[in-house]
């Protein structure tokens, strides 16, 4: 397995920090951690996917982010100590991470400084993403920005016999839209109607990704 946050440091090193790493499975709908929970430690994703989701101010949970294999959460616990999580991350189905301690990463820093380098690069592409996604909100249409994230989940959740099946809720395709559920279900229908989606309940299949993708690079005259 190959994790994006650790890529450029040696494979020696990587097996040391998996050696010292606790090995933790999830079941679907598991809690990892709570937002404001101490955070203590990252988790690198060897099977299944996770969502990060907050609470919005009027009370209401929102998907942030879901990540799978090869990917990993909870990185502030590497950078800041005494850090609090900014989010809760709950398994979307069954999962599992290497859990390890800030301790063991700081070791790990102190033996290879170029890590260090390594963080803010991979830091720096997040907060690239979050810009990105802050001017999609501002600027994007809301229809383009549903279906640019379902492309980006077909994806994540792979294509087999040449369609994709995304096992997330309205409302969670609607967190990652930064829209409404009721917005979601309206451009949903309108996609379905169009043969680019089929919808049933708790997921949403995909039946030619390709298509889908190209749908999201067209622009869209509505703002």
């Amino acid at each position: 397995m190959q994790w994006r946050l650790l890529e450029g440091v040696p494979d020696e090193e990587v097996r040391r920090l998996l050696s010292v790493a606790r090995r933790r499975t999830f079941r679907k709908g598991e809690v990892v951690f709570h937002h404001d929970d101490p955070a203590d430690s990252l988790h690198l994703i060897s099977k299944g996917r996770f969502k990060v989701l907050v609470m919005t101010p009027v009370g209401e949970p929102a998907t942030l982010a879901i990540h799978g294999p090869g990917e990993s959460f909870g990185e502030m616990a590497i950078v800041a100590e005494g850090a609090k999580r900014s989010a809760t991350v709950e398994a979307l189905e069954e999962g599992e991470t290497f859990c390890v301690l800030e301790r063991e990463f700081r070791s790990l820093r102190r033996e290879h400084p170029g890590i260090d380098q390594l963080l803010i690069d991979f830091l720096a592409n997040e907060v690239r993403l979050l810009h990105d996604r802050l001017l999609e909100a501002l600027y994007v249409a809301v229809d383009r920005r549903v279906v640019g994230r379902l492309a980006e989940l077909t994806r994540l959740y792979g294509v087999a016999d040449g369609r994709a099946v995304i096992p997330l809720t309205q409302e969670e395709l609607a967190g990652l839209a930064g829209t409404s559920r009721a917005t979601v279900n309206q451009v949903l229908n309108s996609l379905q109607g169009s043969g680019l989606v089929q919808l049933s309940r708790g997921r949403i299949t995909v039946p030619d990704p390709e298509r889908l993708a190209a749908r999201a690079g067209r622009p869209s005259r509505d703002r």
